[in-house]
């Protein structure tokens, strides 16, 4: 059967859009030679560096990923860079190695069940693009700025001392942004 060319259209629209709004993650890529920065907790919450956080949101799991680190580096730093350094591991998916983040630091793992489009539990294999209902957004904020949806995936970011990264886990739409900062 030939889909009616109005379906045909919303499907590829809907596709498109998901597409768009996931392609701004992607997988580690390897450290640059420089900077090398390091790691570290700021002791007061602020950090001269870059700011790397990680929330899984709604999503309940042993071993959770999320942590906010400073990394040190006094020049701009890519977006694969100062999560290597912030101890985070990506891996993205065999159709989008390096536009989508799949797991951060194993989570969500094969055996978590996560909820379908259809409300059916299944298990994140890493083959394809996620389900908009439960997958790693990436989201930015510049210095003294607001957060934004990233524009590209994580290894084509660059981040300026004072800027922040915050890998989020969307699961069923919440939450659909990062949590206000001072």
């Amino acid at each position: 059967m030939i889909p009616k060319p109005r379906t045909l259209a919303l499907t590829i629209a809907a596709a498109a859009a998901l597409a768009l709004s996931l392609a701004a993650c992607s997988p580690t890529a390897a450290p640059s030679a420089s900077p090398t920065p390091e790691a570290s907790a700021a002791s007061d919450g602020s950090c001269a560096g870059v700011t790397v956080i990680v929330d899984t949101g709604d999503l309940e799991v042993e071993d959770d990923p999320s942590a906010t680190t400073c990394v040190e580096t006094d020049e701009a730093i890519g977006g694969s860079d100062a999560a290597a350094e912030a101890g985070l591991t990506t891996v993205g998916t065999t159709t989008y190695p390096d536009d989508v983040i799949c797991r951060v630091n194993g989570v969500p793992s094969e055996e978590t069940e996560l909820p379908g489009a259809d409300g059916a539990a299944y298990h994140e294999t890493c083959a394809d693009m996620p389900a908009a209902t439960a997958y790693w957004s990436l989201w930015v904020k510049p210095a003294d700025g607001e957060w934004d949806y990233a524009q590209t995936g994580l290894a084509g970011l660059e981040l300026n001392p004072g800027d922040s990264v915050e890998l989020l886990f969307t699961l069923n739409g919440e939450p659909a942004a990062p949590a206000p900062t001072s």
